[in-house]
């Protein structure tokens, strides 16, 4: 009798712990996936689309790594919810030498980097670094009324820019190339 009777509580043991495992399992993956840095760079708008919808754009420069950027995610989220049907989300990802131009052209030297562009693809504002969610909803909100961006540095119209120089590898003093 007493065997049967481990033999019941051991069998029921393994059923709820099967059960609250897969349940925890769940839980967790589901707050990972809703935040995490890799699943809004997957549901974010394509920088193509978001320079031409008539949509103000906000552009985050992220890395995976980059811990600010992965503390921000929980926020970004929040905000992509509220704002998503207003405003274009568009994260690039540093590390991915395909948004190089980009990297360039908004000058991003940290990240995470926050680019406010206007409805017609102009960028007009700029912030670095972790941003609160206040900060960032207050941005947001100046963003699609169009008015001046309170908690970011204006960007202003800035011309284009030709070097006269040449910046091969082969003229650059910085390159030690001994060829002439």
């Amino acid at each position: 009798m007493m065997m049967a009777t481990n033999k019941i509580r051991n069998s029921i043991l393994a059923i709820v712990a099967v059960l609250l495992s897969t349940a925890i399992f769940f839980g967790f993956q589901s707050q990972v996936n809703s935040s995490s840095l890799s699943a809004q760079a997957q549901a974010s708008v394509p920088i193509e689309i978001a320079l031409s919808n008539g949509k103000p754009t906000l552009t985050e420069f992220y890395a995976d790594w980059c811990s600010s950027c992965q503390a921000m995610a929980k926020d970004l989220a929040i905000v992509k919810n509220k704002y998503g049907e207003s405003v274009n989300f568009v994260m690039l990802n540093v590390d991915n030498n395909k948004w190089l131009p980009e990297v360039l052209r908004y000058r991003v030297d940290g990240i995470p980097h926050f680019v406010f562009l206007n409805p017609t693809g102009d960028a007009i504002a700029q912030t670095i670094g972790e941003q609160p969610l206040a900060i960032m909803e207050a941005n947001l909100d100046a963003l699609i009324a169009d008015a001046p961006l309170p908690y970011a540095y204006a960007t202003g119209q800035t011309s284009i820019f030709e070097p006269s120089v040449s910046t091969s590898a082969i003229d650059d003093p910085r390159s030690h190339s001994t060829q002439k």
